[in-house]
């Protein structure tokens, strides 16, 4: 059993994974800001991704979760480690004519307590759809889980559960002082963006 990851620790994985970026960003939200977190490069280290997911299935507590689903492209690998490190099944969702669905063959039973997982939750855009396709299937969010929590009002209505709440500053393209300046823009997230 591994013990429990302090907030340091969890820090040092994303500086060591060299996940945590400092520049000029676009935001999946829209928004601008200096900083940036890629979970992807702490993706690339599956004993890393397995401690991570051990220790967000520790912050739960005694939650009972039946499944696990997560958003693409971000949560797939987090959310599969979690479920693994639960004892349960997974799913994911997946972005179809511009909406959030669960496709190949995906379904949520009717009841089951299902855990939604994502890698970094800024305004939780992509993980409130996830829970509202829960709902709609019947099944019950029991709450969320992210790697990062990026601060800020959440777009859902379900219990997050953060290894890192990270302040991050950011601004609406109108207001940001990068952009006065003329620091090239860069836009790393998984969604394309109009400008």
């Amino acid at each position: 059993m591994t013990h429990a990851m302090t907030d340091e620790e969890v820090l040092g994985s994303l500086e060591d994974a060299r996940a945590i970026l400092t520049g000029h960003f676009r935001l999946t939200s829209g928004r601008h800001s200096d900083r940036y977190v890629q979970c992807a490069r702490v993706l690339e280290d599956p004993a890393l991704v397995t401690r991570l997911a051990h220790a967000i299935v520790e912050r739960l507590g005694e939650r009972q979760v039946d499944l696990v689903a997560a958003p693409a492209v971000g949560g797939i690998i987090i959310g599969f480690a979690v479920a693994q490190a639960l004892g349960v099944k997974f799913i994911f969702s997946e972005r179809e004519g511009g909406a959030m669905t669960f496709r190949r063959g995906f379904d949520v039973p009717a009841g089951a307590r299902v855990l939604v997982v994502e890698d970094v939750v800024t305004t939780g855009g992509s993980v409130a759809e996830v829970v509202e396709l829960v709902r709609a299937a019947g099944g019950v969010p029991v709450a969320v889980a992210s790697l990062i929590d990026r601060g800020g009002p959440k777009a859902f209505d379900v219990e997050l559960f953060p290894l890192l709440r990270l302040q991050v500053e950011s601004w609406e393209p109108v207001d940001c002082g990068l952009c006065a300046a003329e620091v090239p823009l860069y836009a790393p997230g998984s969604r394309a963006l109009a400008k």
